[in-house]
């Protein structure tokens, strides 16, 4: 079956939305300001603006509702979000861009291996195989950073994909529906309350506000549009799929624009941990549509 232009135009906007994701690296390399917590505070307030004002114009009256009907799900989505904003750029202070991404990218399997656990849900033998591949991928880029700054920056990162599971797991426990445009935006909120008093005193002076803005607006505020966007016309998995060019896109700008090269084996655990990934989704996506397809 030939796709739609409602496929179509999911596909382009989820690709929009992993080119804003990918350009995180090359902005907050590119700043002066070096302190993470003031990148994340300024980050996350630039973020909030953002997105109250899209909730504004997408609810007006509605507003307050809205965000409120989230619930305790969504506030504690938004806590969960709130440590991945954190520890994203704490951990882009202490290792390289393509070892952070490539350990959040495992997102996916956290959230597998913690239903499996909590809420014994099934994983396939084909996520198993998949699982352990992209660990050993981890394994190999953490293995050559020991004794430096950057193993600490990959643990941390590490805490990203733990609070992903940890949060697909909770709302499916609850059986919630969080809307994720206003938690995202409580999130931002949170982020900023939490790293303010770690933040002060400022030393963002005005050209750095460019980089910040962007990383705001840009990089997570639309980013995360263009996904929920995306999202009402393709499969989870097709976005899960997709989600996973913002690692590739990420590790090449990086690379191009501001010179900072992967190591040999950071490429390597890289690349294992993106075929796993992308393997594994693919070939759920083929049994997925064997299923469904018509009988001739």
């Amino acid at each position: 079956m030939t796709p739609g232009p409602h496929h179509r135009r999911g596909i382009a906007l989820m690709i929009g939305a992993t080119l804003c994701w990918s350009s995180a690296g090359v902005l907050v390399r590119s700043q002066g300001v070096t302190d993470a917590w003031e990148i994340t505070f300024w980050r996350s307030l630039f973020m909030a603006l953002f997105l109250f004002g899209v909730l504004v114009v997408q609810y007006r009256g509605d507003f307050v509702r809205r965000v409120a009907a989230t619930g305790v799900a969504g506030f504690v989505s938004a806590c969960l979000w709130s440590v991945m904003y954190v520890c994203f750029i704490v951990a882009l202070s202490r290792t390289t861009v393509a070892n952070t991404l490539v350990v959040c990218s495992i997102s996916p399997f956290m959230a597998a291996l913690f239903g499996r656990i909590f809420l014994s849900e099934r994983v396939p033998m084909r996520t198993w195989v998949a699982m352990a591949a992209a660990i050993g991928g981890i394994v190999l880029m953490f293995v050559e950073s020991l004794g430096t700054e950057g193993a600490s920056g990959t643990l941390i990162a590490l805490a990203i994909p733990l609070a992903f599971g940890v949060n697909v797991v909770l709302n499916r426990k609850m059986h919630a529906e969080v809307d994720m445009v206003p938690t995202v935006f409580v999130s931002g909120v949170l982020s900023c309350l939490v790293v303010l008093p770690f933040a002060l005193p400022f030393d963002a002076q005005g050209t750095d506000f460019v980089n910040l803005v962007a990383l705001g607006v840009v990089q997570l505020g639309m980013g995360c549009v263009l996904m929920v966007h995306a999202a009402r016309h393709l499969s989870a998995a097709e976005v899960g799929l997709l989600a996973e060019l913002e690692t590739v896109f990420g590790v090449l700008s990086t690379w191009l624009l501001v010179g900072e090269v992967p190591s040999r084996m950071a490429l390597i655990g890289g690349v294992v941990v993106i075929l796993a990934l992308a393997i594994n989704t693919a070939f759920g996506l083929w049994q997925n549509r064997l299923r469904v397809a018509p009988a001739m």
